[in-house]
């Protein structure tokens, strides 16, 4: 999952006037605005575990495309990449974990 924010001129509501907001994305969908001058803040809900979990499908769903097209345009190249692949997978497969598990963690509490 993939976080980026930035900032834009918005009208605020409460502050009546056009000022800078923190723009929060999550995986191209907007999460969170906050007013720089007030903190007037507006989430939008998301369910952050299913997008997860469809981005990991689609990834995995879509491998054995990515392997044929790779095998139809050069097959040595293939061949010679795969040990490395094989061994540098698990670990960014982890990292990836990670780095999502922390996404989830932050912008989607337990509900009390």
């Amino acid at each position: 999952m993939k976080v980026n924010k930035m900032e834009a001129g918005l009208y605020c509501t409460k502050c009546k006037d056009e000022t800078n907001h923190e723009i929060t994305y999550i995986n191209n969908h907007i999460k969170r605005i906050r007013c720089q001058e007030c903190n007037e803040t507006m989430e939008m809900n998301m369910d952050l575990k299913k997008d997860f979990y469809k981005e990991i499908y689609e990834r995995v769903s879509s491998k054995p495309t990515r392997i044929t097209e790779e095998y139809h345009e050069n097959l040595r190249k293939l061949l010679l990449s795969l040990p490395y692949r094989a061994i540098k997978k698990p670990y960014r497969i982890l990292k990836e974990v990670h780095s999502s598990r922390r996404v989830i963690k932050t912008y989607n509490p337990k509900k009390k």
